[in-house]
C-alpha cells in the first residue's frame, strides 16, 4: 500500500488506565507506550484486561480513570480523528454470509474520508482471486484476512489486531503473519494482542504484560527472557519465560 508521511515519536501513550463494568473491574492500573513504527504486543491472561485496553486505545470505550492518547489526542474525546487513522480488527467480527468480499471492503471504504485503493489493498491481503465470494463461503485464514484487509481500509497510522490468529491451523498462522510483517514493513504501528509467544517472538518489538487489570512488565522479548530469570533460550524460551514470570508476580 501506498503511505502518507508516518508520524514520529510515541504515537500510543495510555497512563494509570482504570475501568470497570458495573461492580466488575477490568482494569486497575495499566501503563505503557508504543512509539511509531513498532509492532507492539499485549499479553495476558485470560480475563486479564487486554481487550478492554485496546478498546479504550481505539475509543470505543470510555476509562474511568487514566489517559490515554492516540496520535496527540484522547480517543474517547475525539473519535473522529481516531476513526480515521487507527485501524481495529475486531477479536470476533462477523459479516453477513452473503456479503462478498469486495463489496465488504468498499461498505467500509465509504467510511473513511481518504481510504486506501480497494483494488490494491485486496491482492496486499491475498484475497484478489476471492473478491467475488461470500463471507460465508470464506476459509478461516481467508476470513482472518478480510479482517485484516477492513482494519486497513481506512488507510490507518495505528492498526490493532486482537487475537488476530486463534483457531488457524499452522499454514493460516504463518501467512497472517506474514501479512503482519508486510503491514509493519509499510511504516503502519501495529498492537497486537495475543496468547500465542511465538507470535510476539517473530513480530514484536516490545510488549506489554496485563495480568488482573495491571501492567506487570513493558520491555522486548529479550527483556522478559532477563527478567523471567529462567534462562530460557531457543524454541519455546519465551513462553517458559513468560510463565514463570506470571508465577513471579502472582507469588508477590
Amino acid at each position: 500500500m501506498t503511505r502518507a508521511q508516518v508520524p514520529a515519536g510515541t504515537v500510543v501513550s495510555v497512563n494509570g488506565l482504570a475501568k470497570s463494568f458495573r461492580k466488575v473491574t477490568a482494569l486497575e492500573d495499566v501503563t505503557f507506550s508504543i512509539e511509531a513504527g513498532e509492532t507492539f504486543g499485549i499479553l495476558g491472561p485470560n480475563g486479564a484486561g487486554k481487550t478492554t485496553t485496546v478498546e479504550c486505545v481505539a475509543g470505543t470505550v470510555r476509562p474511568d480513570a487514566g489517559r490515554v492518547t492516540v496520535l496527540g489526542v484522547d480517543p474517547a474525546e475525539d473519535r473522529a480523528t481516531v476513526r480515521g487513522r487507527v485501524g481495529y480488527q475486531l477479536q470476533a467480527a462477523a459479516l453477513p454470509p452473503a456479503l462478498r468480499v469486495e463489496e465488504a471492503l468498499r461498505l467500509f471504504a465509504a467510511f473513511y474520508p481518504e481510504p486506501a485503493d480497494v483494488s490494491e489493498l485486496l491482492r496486499t491481503v491475498g484475497l484478489d482471486r476471492h473478491r467475488k465470494r461470500p463471507f460465508g463461503k470464506l476459509s478461516g485464514g481467508q476470513k482472518q484476512r478480510l479482517s485484516i484487509a477492513l482494519a486497513l481500509v481506512g488507510g490507518p497510522d495505528v492498526v490493532v489486531f486482537d487475537e488476530l490468529t486463534t483457531g488457524l491451523d499452522p499454514q493460516g498462522r504463518r501467512d497472517v503473519r506474514q501479512l503482519i510483517q508486510q503491514v509493519k514493513e509499510d511504516g503502519i504501528t501495529v498492537v497486537l494482542v495475543t496468547h500465542y509467544l511465538d507470535d510476539v517472538e517473530r513480530l514484536c518489538d516490545r510488549l506489554a504484560i496485563i495480568d488482573a487489570g495491571r501492567t506487570r512488565f513493558v520491555g522486548s522479548p529479550a527483556d522478559l527472557l532477563a527478567a523471567a530469570g529462567t534462562g530460557a533460550s531457543g524454541p519455546g524460551g519465551l513462553e517458559e519465560a513468560y510463565l514463570a514470570f506470571l508465577e513471579q508476580a502472582a507469588a508477590e
